[in-house]
């Protein structure tokens, strides 16, 4: 079976790919310091509590926090004693070469979307992911990631309100219930809460007007499906779009390998 691996800036999620479905997903905080003995001792309790009988035979790991990677590598060694593909190293052939500036790194996470978004919509495609960033990716005709948006996420800019003005309390995300707010709180959660719905609308009404043509907009992350609530933006809202795309690749570099 497959440990298909994503680890974002605040969450690591681990799913378990059967060859036809994923057969159980966890999630944990993203902590450099975290062992890959830790890992193991987390991941292994987890399946006997869930019952999920699974050898693990291959690993694929994305991740945007790169000193993660070296104990997410260790963990697949030593444990299930197979050596995991990396997205975004040269070893991890991708379907399609992104086609950026001479020497631009793309983030791992940005490529997986790009593939799993593709297999399921086709091309000329925005995926638009609400992580810790919240990231516009451009999809070409043929599948290749082409540029792209990074936007502070919306926790992000709530976290900043607070830190930046001593009067303004930590709120979380939600939908207000109107517009105009009649206390601090209400007030926070109206202007992210609204003012997102404008930003993700405005940066994808500049990308359609630059591709002169009809785009997809595809969106994932935690928070698409609130944001859904008021747009309709999104073709398509996919919790799973990146797992999605990291078994597309493991698939694909397993076909290059037996070719």
């Amino acid at each position: 079976m497959l440990l298909a691996i994503d680890c974002g800036n605040t969450n690591t999620v681990f799913s378990i790919w059967d060859g036809e479905r994923f057969v159980a997903t966890w999630r944990i905080a993203t902590d450099h310091k975290r062992t890959a003995d830790e890992y193991f001792v987390w991941l292994s309790s987890l399946m006997t509590m869930r019952r999920v009988d699974a050898t693990i035979t291959d690993a694929i790991i994305s991740s945007t926090v790169p000193r993660v990677v070296f104990n997410l590598r260790v963990l697949c060694n030593r444990y299930f004693d197979c050596r995991p593909i990396v997205v975004g190293k040269p070893e991890c052939a991708l379907p399609v070469a992104p086609r950026v500036d001479q020497g631009t790194t793309v983030g791992p996470d940005r490529l997986v979307n790009t593939v799993g978004a593709h297999d399921r919509h086709g091309g000329d495609l925005v995926v638009v992911d609400f992580g810790t960033a919240t990231t516009f990716d451009v999809v070409d005709t043929d599948g290749a990631y082409i540029g792209g948006v990074i936007a502070p996420g919306v926790n992000l800019s709530l976290e900043a309100l607070h830190m930046a003005a001593a009067a303004l309390p930590h709120v979380d995300i939600s939908r207000p219930a109107k517009a105009i707010g009649t206390n601090t709180v209400a007030c926070m959660q109206s202007g992210v809460y609204w003012g997102y719905i404008g930003l993700v609308e405005g940066i994808v009404r500049e990308v359609r007007r630059e591709r002169d043509r009809p785009m997809k907009v595809i969106a994932t992350g935690g928070l698409a499906s609130l944001f859904a609530q008021d747009t309709e933006l999104f073709h398509s809202v996919e919790d799973d779009l990146t797992m999605h795309g990291l078994v597309l690749i493991h698939r694909h570099n397993k076909e290059l390998e037996n070719a």
